[in-house]
């Protein structure tokens, strides 16, 4: 009875401490309240250096720097948002053994985290309440190899929080992993015991489920039990508040791929504990806030913005959330300040389109609710880099960068905000109480190029007037882009609104001259770097319906296609995507047709446009092109005519190009050659376009007569009509120059008839990467590349990709002790493999890296073979010392591999060909492998595959095999009931 009492109590203790996490864990609530009358501790340097001095010099850690937030070679991540990230080698077994890495034991750090985007994204929660931070310090430590493990761990924390820090004892509480039936895993008692060895009280050292403390760092790979260590909030007032402080987490199993956990050959400890959190815990405070890592930031916020004094309010009592935006502005110009100092930059993808998205939800906030003046947000990075700068010398050395980047972004953006905030305003007066936000206006609003609003923050707009979007609506709009996309793809297809033969042939009759698209070459760069892209006004002189029919208006919602007098739209051609943004009508800026495509049509350009209000024949439109995506096609365009004079270069003067089409995104290009490329010949071509590059060189762009250019050596053009007069562009030499047949200029650098949109100078491509190749054809073959941001991530993944390769070449040239580790090490190379066959590299070096792992491959298999043969051999003789002149043999055999346990059978019956062999292996997973083998002598009736399928059946399990040879697995807990039934099924047969 009384272990049914003390049973209920601590099932309803772990309860009310899960409410209590589940009730605590976002920190909401009253903020600028101290939790005690103590004063104020150490500020956050200093708590921050007590952390690193207590694991230096009390018990021996290596300090190592924090890692970039920009993750080198990891593609999975956007972001660094852990600790542990720099040391997955480590942890995943792949480190060079050369390596400085191999020979960290114990190690501890602060290491700068982002979690925005991605998997692990804290972005829309930051400034709803009171702890959610996109970027923050993670503090920990770290043991590997078994240098340490749980007691040395715990007691190391406990010493730490509670001598050091002198936080009291009684307000902290543990959790432990309480195990997973389903898994198999048992409750981690050492852990518990630990803990109660310490001093903490069994009432609050409570278990918990595999979801709440059990650590994994992804769907296979290293993972194990954690504990954690929570600091009570209510000070022992009521219900416990409690908030996780510290995570550490004991690696000591490996989720296979086929979801079975397998124990490490060696343990590792990995810890983690936010330093805001702390600092928030010993400067007394309720919110992180309202701690020094903050208030420089908030009091700055205030000075510059006017606005009223910060009050640490959320939800309703947040009036006009002011106090949500202070939170908000201060969190993101951190990351901003720390992701620009560590080479993220602002851009429409990946990482960068992530941190634009940060910007830009800081800009909204500090204009709208902070009512800030212009060029604010740049002046807070002075505040981040004196807060941080010291730990992180990197914001000093970037302060000005930093600065003007998000000044520059800040201004182009505020024009798109308040253009946006107009045109939803002015949308709502037109809608009834009830009505939804339409769904085109949204769209509009989002998908107009550089002036557009993400569709996240339209919605959050909406949401604080307390408005619903059209989400249905929008949802149709998403998949037909998608769509559009996914047939802009393939641009040999036919597809979307076009122009047949008869409405060609109407617009002729009455004379409506051709689309003079000569605005799209009107840009220029600035002396700022930056190019300009020059509006366009035109005359709309006709409208089409989705199929096709000639009308004189559309209405609102829908999606047509209009004839203009003039365009600056490049229309696809030549193997470039069509340009896309967005036109207004003259005298009403707020309403935005968006551009989706836009395609010649027999000399018309046809603009594909969602209609949000009434449009008609005759109105004037003011054309917009999105310049973010007209400059990815520039910059993939003259990277094209680059990789071709760079082909010929490597290749000789009769490689020809077959083809090309290049999109914002990527490029590939068609190139017919004798024989393929070699990884030489792949990376002596980069090398030419990197140089060219490097040199940032001008490109000229001229109209000239078609006669002019028929007879110059090396000029480069495409089998296909141009017109008269064509355009040439010239990389660093002026097309009068390049034309001049006495000149040779076309033999030494790219020169090419194009009426594609170009760069002014080469140096803005930034790198290009051949990432793909296959054969279309003989003698064709299809190149794949990318640029700029993308390029360089390609260089980064596929250099730690060698590192990994030449690793794993170093653990095999070393020898493995055993066959676990040679199978891990076999089972790494696969792993590998397949990273290496589909991970984006330069194509040059995912050839080089297979051809090596297939012979490190095959030496691999090879020593698993002699590790097992040698096992075997060993096995084998201790059988026939117990079993001498038996005629059967039915043993039990410890090894991990099924592959061993069919040799130890085959080499028992080579040694005695009269004896009848079954051995079973039972595993640490409470799986038993099972193999055997009948001798030729034995009755016709007594097979090896009805033997193993007998035993097998009798654990539950399945057999497979031949007459002679058989192996299976199952499950038991009684091996001995198992082995005779083994025994009694063969003597029954004999």
């Amino acid at each position: 009875m009384l272990r049914i009492k003390m049973a209920a109590s601590v099932a309803a203790a772990a309860s009310r401490l899960r409410r209590a996490i589940r009730r605590s864990s976002s920190w909401r609530g009253p903020s600028c309240q101290p939790l005690s009358p103590k004063p104020p501790p150490a500020q956050a340097a200093a708590v921050r250096d007590a952390f690193l001095s207590f694991f230096r010099d009390r018990h021996g850690h290596r300090l190592v720097p924090s890692a970039s937030v920009r993750p080198r070679g990891d593609p999975s991540l956007l972001f660094v948002n852990a600790g542990m990230n720099q040391f997955k080698p480590i942890f995943l077994g792949t480190v060079d053994p050369r390596s400085e890495m191999a020979g960290f034991r114990r190690v501890a750090n602060s290491q700068k985290c982002v979690r925005a985007g991605g998997r692990h994204s804290d972005l829309e929660d930051v400034g709803r309440d009171l702890s959610h931070h996109t970027f923050f310090e993670m503090l920990g430590n770290w043991a590997f190899g078994g240098e340490y493990f749980k007691e040395e761990a715990c007691s190391m924390a406990w010493e730490l929080l509670t001598q050091v820090y002198g936080i009291p004892k009684d307000r902290l509480w543990i959790s432990y992993f309480g195990g997973d039936p389903k898994a198999g895993l048992d409750a981690d008692l050492e852990s518990r015991d630990i803990w109660l060895s310490l001093g903490v009280p069994a009432s609050r050292v409570l278990s918990l489920g595999p979801q709440d403390n059990f650590w994994e760092m992804g769907d296979t790979g290293p993972c194990g039990p954690c504990t954690e260590i929570h600091y009570d909030l209510s000070g022992g007032v009521g219900a416990p508040q409690l908030v996780e402080l510290w995570n550490l987490v004991f690696m000591q199993h490996n989720r296979e791929a086929d979801g079975s956990l397998q124990p490490l050959p060696q343990q590792h400890v990995d810890t983690g504990m936010g330093l805001e959190r702390l600092v928030a815990v010993l400067q007394g405070r309720r919110s992180t806030y309202d701690t020094d890592l903050f208030s420089p930031l908030l009091n700055a916020i205030r000075q510059g913005c006017g606005a009223p004094p910060y009050l640490g309010r959320v939800g309703t009592a947040d009036e006009g959330r002011t106090d949500m935006a202070y939170r908000v502005v201060a969190d993101h110009i951190r990351t901003l300040s720390v992701c620009i100092a560590d080479g993220v930059s602002l851009g429409m993808s990946g990482a960068p389109l992530v941190l634009r998205r940060i910007l830009r939800r800081a800009l909204r906030f500090s204009t709208e609710v902070l009512r800030a003046p212009p060029g604010f947000l740049g002046s807070l990075v002075p505040v981040v880099v004196e807060t941080l700068g010291n730990t992180y010398p990197e914001l000093q050395k970037n302060s000005a960068q930093i600065t003007n980047l998000v000044s520059e972004d800040e201004v182009a953006f505020l024009a798109s905000l308040q253009r946006g905030r107009r045109i939803i305003d002015r949308t709502l007066r037109r809608l009834g109480p009830s009505d939804t936000f339409p769904a085109e206006v949204a769209w509009s609003l989002s998908m107009s190029g550089d002036l557009g609003l993400p569709l996240d923050l339209v919605e959050l707009m909406l949401e604080e007037k307390g408005v619903q979007l059209d989400s249905a609506g929008l949802a149709r709009l998403v998949q037909e882009e998608s769509q559009h996309r996914a047939r802009q793809a393939e641009p040999a297809q036919e597809q979307g609104l076009r122009l047949d033969i008869h409405a060609l042939g109407e617009l002729q009759r009455r004379g409506v001259p051709t689309t003079d698209d000569s605005p799209k070459y009107n840009y220029c760069l600035r002396p700022s770097g930056g190019y300009e892209f020059s509006a366009c006004e035109a005359q709309v002189l006709q409208l089409y319906t989705e199929d096709g029919t000639a009308v004189a208006s559309v209405g609102e919602g829908q999606r047509c296609g209009l004839i203009l007098d003039r365009t600056n739209f490049y229309a696809e051609q030549g193997g470039q995507a069509s340009d896309r943004g967005y036109l207004v009508r003259v005298g009403q800026q707020d309403v935005l047709f968006p551009v989706a495509r836009a395609q010649v049509c027999g000399g018309f350009i046809l603009h594909e446009v969602v209609a949000p209000e009434c449009l008609q024949v005759g109105n004037q439109v003011q054309l917009h092109v999105d310049k973010a995506w007209r400059l990815g096609c520039m910059e993939k365009h003259t990277a094209i005519h680059l990789l071709n004079w760079a082909l010929r270069q490597a290749l000789g003067p009769s490689t020809e190009q077959r083809g090309s089409h290049l999109s914002p995104e990527r490029l590939r290009f068609d190139v017919a050659t004798q024989v393929p490329l070699t990884p030489e010949q792949l990376r002596a071509v980069e090398s030419i376009v990197q140089e060219a590059v490097g040199q940032d060189e001008a490109v000229y762009m001229e109209e000239v007569a078609l006669a002019h250019t028929a007879h110059v050596p090396g000029l480069r053009s495409l089998d296909e009509v141009y017109p008269d007069p064509v355009r040439v562009v010239s990389v660093g030499v002026p097309v009068a120059h390049a034309l001049d047949p006495a000149s040779q200029a076309a033999l030494h650098t790219s020169v090419e008839l194009c009426c594609g949109t170009h760069l002014l100078r080469t140096g803005a491509v930034g790198d290009l990467v051949i990432i793909g190749e296959r054969q279309l054809a003989k003698g064709i073959t299809r190149l794949l590349a990318v640029t700029g941001e993308q390029a360089q991530q390609a260089r980064e993944v596929g250099q730690s990709l060698a590192q990994e390769v030449e690793a794993a070449a170093e653990r095999l040239r070393q020898g493995s002790r055993d066959i676990v580790e040679a199978q891990r090490l076999s089972k790494d190379m696969g792993r590998l493999t397949d990273a290496v066959d589909t991970t984006v590299i330069p194509q040059w070096q995912r050839r080089e890296l297979q051809a090596t792992l297939k012979l490190l491959q095959r030496r691999a298999n090879t020593a698993i073979r002699k590790l097992e043969m040698g096992q075997a051999a060993e096995k084998t003789q201790e059988l026939l010392q117990r079993h001498s002149q038996e005629p059967l043999i039915v043993d039990t055999v410890t090894t991990e591999s099924l592959s061993v346990l069919v040799k130890v059978v085959r080499q028992l019956c080579e040694q005695a060909p009269s004896t009848s062999v079954l051995l079973l292996s039972p595993q640490p997973t409470g799986h038993v492998l099972c193999a055997c083998q009948v001798a030729q002598s034995a009755t016709p009736a007594f097979t090896a595959e009805a033997w193993a399928l007998a035993v097998c059946s009798h654990m539950g399990g399945k057999a497979w095999g031949s007459r002679a040879v058989a192996q299976g697995t199952g499950s038991t807990a009684d091996l001995e009931a198992t082995l005779r039934t083994a025994r009694a099924y063969a003597l029954n047969q004999l």
